[in-house]
């Protein structure tokens, strides 16, 4: 059941990502253009996102565990640090050349484009680089 959930969750992402149109990246670098051509569509996206969040965490919270596991996963972790910091600074580079960011780069695939393939890629290479890196500062 957690499973189905989780795909549910998912596809209801995707669907809103696309019939919002974040998952065009013209529409997103559009955005980010503040002095030229501003499409300002996704600001109301994520204000839209936050009131639902804003709303519903406290009553989400008030449960003792969600509804398909045995309890909350929240960030422990307060601090910024340095790694946080570079990651931030490394997803804002690239949500600013390409137009992507990981979810509407995965629902993208579905219209096959090349150059959301290649940034995919490139996102996958980007994780499997970071894991390795940890594993060698672990060891």
């Amino acid at each position: 059941m957690k499973a189905l959930s989780a795909f549910a969750a998912g596809i209801l992402f995707g669907l809103g990502l696309t019939l919002s149109g974040m998952s065009d990246p013209l529409k997103v670098l559009g955005f980010l253009d503040v002095v030229g051509e501003w499409i300002p569509d996704l600001a109301f996206v994520m204000g839209g996102a936050l009131l639902v969040s804003a709303a519903a965490t406290p009553w989400v919270l008030k449960r003792t565990a969600p509804r398909f596991t045995s309890q909350f996963h929240l960030p422990t972790i307060r601090t910024i640090d340095k790694r946080l910091a570079i990651g931030a600074a490394l997803f804002g580079v690239g949500w600013g050349l390409s137009g992507y960011c990981p979810g509407p780069a995965m629902v993208s695939l579905l219209y096959g484009y090349q150059a959301t393939i290649i940034f995919c890629l490139a996102m996958v290479a980007g994780m499997l680089l970071e894991a390795a890196l940890r594993r060698s500062q672990i060891a």
